[in-house]
């Protein structure tokens, strides 16, 4: 994707981050020379080679999953905060503006099975049960349950590049910076105060 230098995030611990708290991502690729997508959770992992990868699976009733072997290049979406940017928050004219944070992962994959394609499962399980007051684990799911694991295709994706950007007006100076940190606060909106939380932490160009 298009990131200007001042909005380019190359900071590897951030980036790390950013994927294990947004994790629901869109993996794309091609299906028939058509562009195809799918909306699923992706998670960070490292495989048994120490590379890192994400882990994923779809229904098998999706077709995507059917270039998998012979297209093996895809694309990973996930997005983060984002929020408008009234122009009236700025001391002087100025456009309106969209201020947001997004990863771009590129990689290769491939479907896993048996023992791995369970083990990944069991990781996106247990992540998203330790938020339950009553959390189940995989190993309490019935055989009923587990024979619908057959309904799914598990895949890792080895990592090859990643393109990081975090938008937050890095270009304004301090004052005007600083005043849409404020105005996105006094929103009220959960979407509009993460971002201006990602805004504190950004390095602005002018003083």
């Amino acid at each position: 994707m298009h990131i200007p230098d001042l909005y380019k995030n190359e900071n590897k611990e951030d980036i790390r981050l950013f994927l294990e708290q947004n994790s629901f991502g869109i993996l794309i690729n091609q299906l028939d020379s058509k562009l195809w997508a799918t909306h699923i959770p992706l998670e960070l992992d490292i495989n048994a080679d120490g590379k890192e990868v994400l882990q994923g699976h779809i229904a098998k009733e999706n077709p995507q999953w059917h270039s998998f072997a012979s297209n093996q290049s895809v694309l990973a979406i996930f997005s983060g905060p984002h929020s408008y940017i009234s122009p009236s928050w700025y001391d002087h004219e100025n456009v309106p503006t969209w201020n947001y944070a997004a990863v771009h992962v590129y990689g290769t994959i491939k479907i896993i099975e048996g023992d791995a394609a369970l083990s990944s499962l069991k990781k996106l399980m247990d992540k998203y049960e330790a938020f339950s007051a009553n959390p189940v684990h995989f190993e309490d799911l019935s055989k009923s349950s587990l024979r619908q694991v057959r309904g799914i295709v598990a895949f890792e994706i080895e990592i090859t590049s990643i393109e990081a950007v975090n938008k937050m007006s890095q270009n304004r100076d301090a004052k005007n910076h600083s005043n849409i940190i404020t105005e996105l606060n006094k929103t009220g909106s959960p979407e509009a105060a993460a971002v201006a939380a990602i805004m504190a932490k950004c390095p602005i160009q002018h003083s």
